[in-house]
């Protein structure tokens, strides 16, 4: 699916951004909101940012299927669907820098317990 519509990828750059931009403002939304609902409830730091990264991301796979099964594979419901991963990914490994970051915005008990149970794994 992806060597099929890089293609039009390439051809339509603005097509791309205006799809692009607003997915990675939606996978950065969740995930601060998710994070700071997390942390707010009290989880500790691994709950958090794992609950964090199942909210901020998304099962394009399962929506890939779905518009090419539907609209077919020629479709613009397609080519939107291919942008979401190539989106999702580089937006994730700078999240988990920011949890990397973000990490010391939790009690110094929650950090001794992630070490404790880093050494015994």
């Amino acid at each position: 699916m992806f060597s099929l519509k890089g293609e039009f990828i390439v051809k339509q750059p603005l097509d791309v951004l205006i799809v692009a931009i607003p997915l990675a403002l939606y996978f950065v939304l969740m995930w601060f909101v998710t994070f700071f609902i997390g942390k707010a409830m009290g989880a500790n730091y691994q709950q958090t940012i794992s609950l964090a990264f199942t909210a901020g991301s998304n099962d394009f796979e399962l929506a890939i299927a779905v518009a090419i099964g539907i609209f077919g594979i020629s479709s613009g419901e397609a080519f939107a669907t291919v942008i979401g991963p190539l989106v999702e990914v580089p937006v994730m490994i700078l999240l988990v820098n920011a949890a990397i970051k973000m990490k010391g915005l939790f009690r110094k008990e929650d950090q001794a317990q992630d070490e404790t149970d880093q050494l015994a794994s």
